[in-house]
């Protein structure tokens, strides 16, 4: 027996075909809303692991601040003590250089004749003393002939 198939029904492969497309639509609808409910709480957790990585960076970024300014700190008072032993040093050639070339001018002027600081120190303090002596010497010289005048006066107005 060979079933007759009839043509199917307009209205009903209209319906069928409306029920899909209302289906279809409803599960867009579907998607999207679950996709911006998702979408925010994905973005949330976003923020929330980005807050923390920036927090963790930031703290790592002080740590190596804080480990770079003690190592600076620590050179440069190496450097400092290195700098004053050096200074030092150099101080106390330099003194016994000095003393040296001090001693080698002085043995040179003895050899020339020429006086030393001591020498030069008395001799200026006898110049000084001989100086006052003089002074002193012309001070009585202007007395000592104004008697004599006054002296020679008297005489000459005795035997008138």
């Amino acid at each position: 027996m060979t079933a007759k198939k009839f043509p199917p029904d307009p209205s009903a492969l209209n319906d069928t075909v409306k029920e899909s497309a209302q289906q279809i639509w409803l599960a867009g609808l579907g998607a999207f809303a679950k996709a911006q409910q998702e979408g925010g709480k994905v973005f949330e957790t976003l923020v929330k692991d980005g807050l923390a990585m920036q927090r963790k960076a930031q703290t790592t970024a002080e740590e190596k601040i804080a480990e770079a300014t003690q190592k600076m700190s620590t050179m440069a008072q190496e450097l400092s003590a290195q700098a004053s032993q050096f200074g030092s040093k150099a101080t106390g050639s330099w003194d016994k250089l000095e003393g040296i070339f001090e001693d080698r001018v002085a043995r040179a002027l003895v050899r020339l004749g020429l006086p030393t600081a001591a020498e030069l120190e008395e001799l200026q303090k006898r110049v000084a003393s001989l100086e006052a002596a003089a002074a002193a010497s012309k001070a009585r010289a202007p007395r000592a002939a104004a008697k004599k005048t006054a002296s020679a006066a008297k005489k000459v107005v005795k035997q008138k």
